[in-house]
């Protein structure tokens, strides 16, 4: 469904130093500087994938996005989706594709959401009784309610995100690129979210690329991962496989029964590196391969109520691949 390859997208950027000078001097003779945006990436996306499109501020995410639904030219490379050339933006394929960004919103600020569906549907030429059972299912996905005939600056985020989803979704496109989908949400809206990208995954069979810094996103939404850093892919593979690469260690989070002596940092030592302590709880670091001795010992020794095995925080596993994929580069 998407095909990528030595995707590049470079800009020229003017710099100058600060003050009246600098500012004078740069009428006549200007500096540029080349910024390597996307650096030269490939990958592909099968159809009904939902891939999680990952690298710190910066690295290119927002940019190839643009480029995939066609906002964007690429200085170099190649990009297919459903075999559509995006930077054409033929009819056919704008009919088959959504961007949702986050940060940005279609929703008129001062008409309710329906008027916005209603442009929608003439824009897409849906016709009317495909569009109405569309607006249903996605209202009742959604839970919107009444949220649709209110002005949209009465709406809080959460609720206008729902919205937007809906409204991007009204021609039901095949490929959806969301680009922090989630950003602002509270918890509670961001498991709605989750559930319902989901739940249209499953149902319609569309792609799904997803960009995030809410790693539970990708975690439960993500079985795939693809990483860029600088512009360059640094990882493209299973979710669970990158953990397991870039971290083979455990961590063990234990609650101690109540009435008894909490164990010392000392004491948890023995049975692993403490990762954090507090009154009645523990998380201990310890060797893929000693988990089981691990958790035999912590049973047998110290007086443990609960107990779970996990692996290390995706934030960590990022960061670290990121520590060594520059230090390679370096």
């Amino acid at each position: 469904m998407i095909d990528v390859h030595g995707l590049k997208k470079h800009y020229q950027v003017h710099r100058r130093e600060a003050g009246l000078g600098a500012a004078v001097a740069s009428l006549f003779r200007r500096r540029y500087e080349t910024v390597r945006a996307v650096d030269g990436i490939d990958f592909g996306v099968a159809e009904g994938e939902r891939v999680g499109f990952l690298g710190p501020n910066g690295a290119g995410k927002t940019t190839t996005l643009k480029m995939l639904s066609g906002l964007l030219h690429p200085t170099a490379g190649e990009v297919h989706v459903d075999g559509h050339v995006p930077r054409r933006r033929e009819t056919e394929f704008l009919k088959k594709i959504t961007l949702v960004m986050g940060q940005k919103q279609q929703l008129l600020w001062d008409l309710p959401p329906s008027e916005t569906f209603a442009m929608n549907r003439a824009i897409y030429d849906i016709p009317r009784a495909r569009f109405e059972e569309t607006v249903k299912e996605l209202t009742d996905l959604l839970e919107l309610g009444e949220l649709v005939g209110k002005p949209t600056r009465q709406l809080s985020l959460g609720e206008r995100m729902k919205c937007e989803l809906a409204a991007a979704l009204l021609h039901r496109p095949k490929v959806l690129f969301l680009d922090e989908p989630t950003i602002g949400l509270d918890v509670s809206m961001q498991a709605t979210v989750r559930a319902f990208i989901r739940a249209y995954n499953e149902k319609s069979g569309a792609t799904v690329l997803l960009t995030s810094h809410y790693m539970e996103d990708v975690v439960q939404l993500c079985p795939r991962v693809v990483v860029i850093d600088h512009g360059r892919l640094i990882y493209d593979g299973d979710l669970r496989a990158l953990a397991q690469k870039v971290r083979p260690d455990k961590r063990i989070a234990v609650r101690f029964a109540a009435g008894h002596p909490a164990p010392t940092a000392g004491d948890l030592g023995r049975y692993g590196t403490v990762v954090s302590q507090d009154a009645g709880h523990a998380t201990l670091q310890v060797a893929s391969g000693d988990v089981s001795g691990a958790v035999g010992r912590l049973l047998a020794g110290l007086p443990v109520a609960d107990l779970t095995v996990e692996d290390p925080p995706l934030e960590e596993v990022l960061s670290e691949l990121f520590r060594a994929s520059r230090r390679a580069a370096g």
